[in-house]
């Protein structure tokens, strides 16, 4: 409990960046916004209980919007939760066979352009809430856009649409929330407690009721929060929906179900290593854990009609920008979520849509920093191209597809370097007609380079007098010795004397590369 101080704080700003997002991730997917509370809160407490990752706040999932557009389409809304306990159940099962280990396969050049990527979609989508133009939901990251727009056109749109009263609480806010970064935040601990984001969507509040009425800064209902309201008890749990088991008949409810948890599991994961990254005490989430943690919450989530959930990286971003330490910021803004949406959601629908933008603008640029880029740069070409790329990718398309693209570079990367170093060649004597040249192969040889190590053989000379060096060497693959035995055929026609230096001995012209290799190489 020691670090309550800064998890209370931390906790506020994460719920007031995850409030807009739940109800528009729930628009984007086809779903009632309750829906999307209903996720928030259990991402929240549920998750934020069982998990053991002391940043990571868990929510509705924007990378799943489209999959949920389309099964709440075709299964309807009661069936489609019985695919999201399913996704759940399934997701137990990855915690139980220790499917977490897949996470660490990615290259930190795609994790570090993960986190630049999404900050710079973040700004970007933010930038028409910031100047009142709503016509897209909060969460609906992707770049083809549920108005018809992409991210890049939805700018120029909204030129024609700016709200003068939204864009001016927004500079304020922005201006209040830049002066409590740079300045106030180490004056007084007064400055750490009250966090800039509170002070800002309390200013939005006043300046909403303070307007509200005069000519041309009055705010419209879709410039504001759009939290339901429910009457009396009754009609509060009139909201909440329960899903209709008699629907485990249909095939296409296990797909569905399956396809849930597998790319529910992947963000989760992806977004538990870039955590893991900006979490300045370096903890290390277990990622086993935190499948059976997801699979519980999305087993509860959809028992009581709400989104599939996964760990998501702009609320826990905003938990580390915040100063949070442990998983109580991700509990408390959790039960912040539900009190809110009972108690006060009429004080919820006077906060102005371009004030959460402003706090949003700030996350995004701290994860999108240019010094990262030029550090990335500062590391070589091996490093930036896949960062590029996944950057590139989800700024273009959306979250696993850019993530899949940087993955598909690196491996590219590998395949290049793993060609280019299967062997280092040194002449030790070309003066005379007989060149002595030694040929070192590297630890492991595979089929990747053949090319690399037919290229030199071929274009030894007659009469050289050539040494192999596997000395270090421990893997040699069938492709690499068929190239061997096959050279050897042609050594003799131009007189190549060969001798092979292994750990074992020394083979002047062996006969056969192949037994020799079977029987004195490890494998």
């Amino acid at each position: 409990m020691k670090f309550i101080k800064n998890d209370i704080p931390a906790s506020i700003v994460v719920f007031f960046v995850a409030l807009p997002l739940c109800l528009g991730i729930a628009l984007a997917s086809g779903a009632q916004p309750f829906a999307g509370l209903i996720a928030g809160i259990i991402g929240g407490i549920v998750v934020g209980a069982i998990s053991k990752s002391a940043i990571g706040v868990s929510g509705p999932a924007a990378g799943l919007a489209a999959i949920v557009l389309t099964a709440i389409g075709s299964l309807g809304y009661e069936s489609f939760l019985v695919a999201v306990v399913l996704g759940g159940v399934i997701q137990l099962l990855f915690g139980v066979l220790k499917a977490g280990i897949i996470g660490y396969y990615f290259p930190s050049s795609v994790i570090k352009g993960m986190l630049s990527g999404i900050g710079i979609i973040i700004i970007l989508k933010q930038i028409p809430h910031f100047f009142g133009y709503d016509a897209s939901p909060e969460g609906d990251f992707a770049f083809s856009q549920m108005d018809g727009q992409n991210t890049f056109s939805e700018l120029f749109h909204m030129v024609s649409y700016i709200n003068t009263s939204a864009t001016v609480i927004a500079v304020i806010a922005l201006a209040i929330l830049l002066l409590w970064d740079k300045v106030l935040g180490n004056k007084a601990k007064v400055f750490q407690l009250v966090q800039g984001p509170l002070v800002a969507v309390v200013l939005g509040i006043v300046f909403y009721n303070l307007t509200k009425g005069v000519d041309g800064f009055t705010l419209a209902d879709k410039h504001l929060v759009n939290v339901p309201i429910a009457t009396d008890i009754s009609s509060f749990l009139g909201q909440f929906s329960f899903p209709d088991f008699s629907a485990l008949a249909i095939r296409e409810v296990w797909i569905t179900g399956f396809t849930i948890a597998l790319v529910a599991s992947l963000e989760t994961l992806l977004c538990v290593e870039a955590t893991d990254k900006i979490d300045a005490e370096q903890r290390v989430t277990p990622t086993n854990r935190e499948l059976f943690a997801q699979g519980i919450g999305n087993i509860c989530s959809g028992m009581i009609g709400g989104l599939p959930i996964t760990q998501v990286i702009v609320r826990s971003s905003a938990n580390v920008q915040a100063g949070g330490k442990t998983k109580l910021s991700a509990i408390i803004h959790g039960f912040l979520l539900l009190i809110s949406v009972i108690l006060i959601p009429s004080i919820l629908n006077m906060i102005p849509l371009s004030v959460l933008a402003a706090i949003l603008f700030i996350v995004g640029f701290k994860l999108a920093k240019p010094s990262v880029f030029i550090e990335v740069l500062k590391m070589g070409w091996k490093q930036y191209i896949p960062f590029l790329v996944t950057v590139i990718g989800i700024v273009f398309t959306d979250l696993l597809v850019g993530i899949s693209l940087g993955l598909l570079c690196g491996i590219v990367v590998i395949l290049i370097k793993n060609y280019q170093n299967s062997h280092f060649l040194h002449i030790e004597d070309n003066s005379s007609d007989q060149p002595k040249i030694k040929m070192t192969l590297a630890e492991e040889v595979t089929f990747i380079n053949k090319g690399a190590i037919l290229k030199e053989l071929t274009a030894l000379p007659e009469h050289t007098e050539l040494t192999f060096d596997v000395r270090k060497t421990r893997f040699l693959d069938a492709d690499i010795i068929e190239i061997l035995d096959n050279f050897a055929i042609k050594a003799k026609r131009k007189n190549i004397n060969i001798t092979l230096l292994s750990l074992r001995g020394v083979v002047t012209n062996p006969e056969s590369y192949a037994q020799f290799f079977k029987s004195k190489l490890p494998v």
